[in-house]
């Protein structure tokens, strides 16, 4: 384990609890983002005692990367809990900064030059047999991007060390992603999107600010067919009408509120319902390949309100509350293949609730047992039936154990009494 910096065993025990918290508190937050957070505000640090230092090398191990810098600001970096050496050079706050080299899985030299604030800004790139394939100057030029894999994964041109001009992304195992227009680092302008593929085929074209879809475009089923024409905003369908696989008129869509279908790219139908602001809002239907899954209520794109599960099947599964695309709190059914209620009891947070009151069923609909559950056990005073309806068991259970009561006999006469 590499030298963390100048840090006792107290602090170093803050650290840990520090990034635990932010880790939890943050989870939907990439690392990379959680550090720029954590750089921008001083409060923050200091409410959490962090010490950036050690948390900038929490961040590289989260990339995959070990890297040991000296007290002079020289420095190398690896591929975790390997040798092979991927950059050495110069450091400045923990960054990239002055002259420096990477390098190729195999040692082969992939760039060399200086470095700015963490981006290459002069020097020559290599391509693995060792040829000349860009060179940039004051952060601008033609320039390949790969990754820590030496995939490819940008091919075009940068200005001020960020994408800006014609370019190409490529996804890990080198199939195009995207071609188009750039500026600052994100897609501006004219582009295409590409299906997962050897070969590139159009998934969408059209125009794009700030790196969403944006202004008039197109979008296209695997085979080619058209899915939608329109007006895009901030990524959203916003003006225009969508067609099915057969090349009919299927939905319209007015200032993003509407009617609306999805499909996949094979154009199976994928949702059905409303929209509101280009999301999906109000009544719809979610469907797996043609098939039902859910049947309820949205809200900004995401499952809200009442709604219904169903199995691949068609059977009902689950029928309840959502927010925020999640089970909500509240009483929730459960069903059985042959769609009788299987389970109904409280929900908290998707999952039966801990503590509550709760019914389980036969699979012929016949109720089985009622009574109140902790930590999802029946715990406390209950019922049993028999699958004729009729009651076998009062009392309390403990950890979802008879603890004692009375049994009965199937004509209601007590045969039993006592602690169990």
């Amino acid at each position: 384990m590499e030298k963390l910096g100048n840090i006792n065993y107290k602090t170093y025990i803050q650290n840990i609890k520090s990034n635990y918290v932010i880790q939890t508190v943050f989870s939907f937050l990439s690392v990379k983002k959680i550090l720029n957070l954590i750089k921008c505000s001083k409060k923050f640090q200091k409410l959490f005692s962090i010490d950036i230092d050690y948390y900038k090398e929490f961040y590289w191990k989260k990339t995959g990367i070990r890297r040991i810098i000296d007290k002079n600001g020289q420095g190398k970096e690896y591929i975790l809990n390997t040798n092979i050496l991927i950059f050495e050079g110069e450091y400045a706050k923990a960054e990239r900064s002055g002259k420096g080299k990477e390098y190729f899985l195999n040692g082969q030299l992939k760039f060399e030059g200086e470095y700015l604030n963490g981006k290459r800004w002069k020097g020559t790139g290599y391509n693995q047999k060792g040829t000349r394939e860009f060179i940039i100057d004051e952060g601008e030029g033609r320039q390949t991007q790969y990754s820590f894999y030496d995939e490819l994964l940008f091919d075009g041109y940068i200005v001020n060390g960020e994408r800006n001009g014609i370019g190409e992304e490529y996804s890990n195992d080198g199939n195009l992603d995207f071609k188009g227009s750039y500026s600052k680092g994100k897609r501006n302008g004219r582009g295409e999107e590409y299906y997962y593929g050897e070969e590139p085929k159009i998934k969408f074209r059209g125009g794009y600010s700030d790196g969403e879809r944006n202004g008039i475009g197109r979008e296209y089923y695997y085979d080619g067919k058209l899915k939608f024409e329109g007006e895009y905003l901030k990524g959203k369908r916003w003006n225009g009408k969508g067609y099915n696989n057969k090349g009919n008129i299927d939905f319209e869509i007015t200032n993003g509120t509407g009617k609306g279908n999805e499909y996949d790219y094979d154009g199976n139908l994928k949702f059905k319902g409303e929209y509101v602001n280009g999301e999906r809002n109000g009544r719809g239907k979610e469907y797996s390949y043609g098939r039902l899954v859910f049947d309820g209520e949205y809200k900004n794109g995401e499952r809200n309100g009442r709604g219904e599960e169903y199995t691949y099947e068609g059977n009902l599964k689950f029928e309840g509350e959502y927010s925020n695309g999640k089970r909500l709190n509240g009483i929730g059914r459960e069903y059985y293949d042959n769609d009788n209620i299987k389970f109904e009891a409280e929900y908290l947070s998707g999952k039966r609730k801990a503590n509550g009151k709760g019914k389980e069923f036969y699979n012929d609909g016949n109720l089985k047992f009622e009574g109140k559950y902790k930590k999802g056990e029946r715990n406390g005073k209950g019922k049993e039936y028999d699958n004729n309806g009729k009651l076998k068991f009062e009392g309390e259970f403990i950890n979802g154990k008879r603890k004692k009561g009375k049994e009965y006999d199937g004509y209601g006469r007590i045969k039993f009494e006592g602690e169990y």
